[in-house]
């Protein structure tokens, strides 16, 4: 099976080496992203909400360059700085973001670098 790259100028850039999203068949798997500014690659926001919305909207800037939207997600993994502290605003904002049925989801703990949150997605959209 054939792998096909997605870039967004319109998403953060990669911070090493790694795709911002990759095509495989009818799939689209992102990279895990954070809430970098697309054009300065400053973090956006000193709380999960904000970045929340930054990174959610750095995963739709790829998804769009493939022709998908949020409602083509159909898995997420999510990782917070503070699970216990953040969940809940986290969560108010993913949910501002997708309709029913969600996508399934997985939310852990993680050791991040300087940001509250991290997403990837995987994506589908029969060619």
């Amino acid at each position: 099976m054939s792998k096909r790259e997605i870039r967004s100028a319109d998403s953060a850039p990669p911070v090493g080496t790694y795709s911002q999203g990759l095509v495989v068949g009818d799939f689209v798997y992102t990279s895990g992203m954070g809430p970098l500014d697309p054009k300065t690659g400053e973090i956006v926001g000193t709380d999960v909400a904000t970045q929340t919305r930054q990174t959610l909207a750095n995963l739709a800037a790829i998804l769009a360059e493939h022709g998908l939207g949020l409602d083509d997600v159909v898995k997420s993994t999510v990782h917070l700085q503070d699970l216990h502290r953040d969940f809940a605003a986290y969560d108010e904002v993913y949910r501002e973001h997708f309709s029913k049925p969600y996508p399934v989801r997985t939310t852990v703990g993680s050791q991040l670098m300087n940001i509250l949150v991290e997403i990837d997605f995987v994506a589908y959209k029969k060619s």
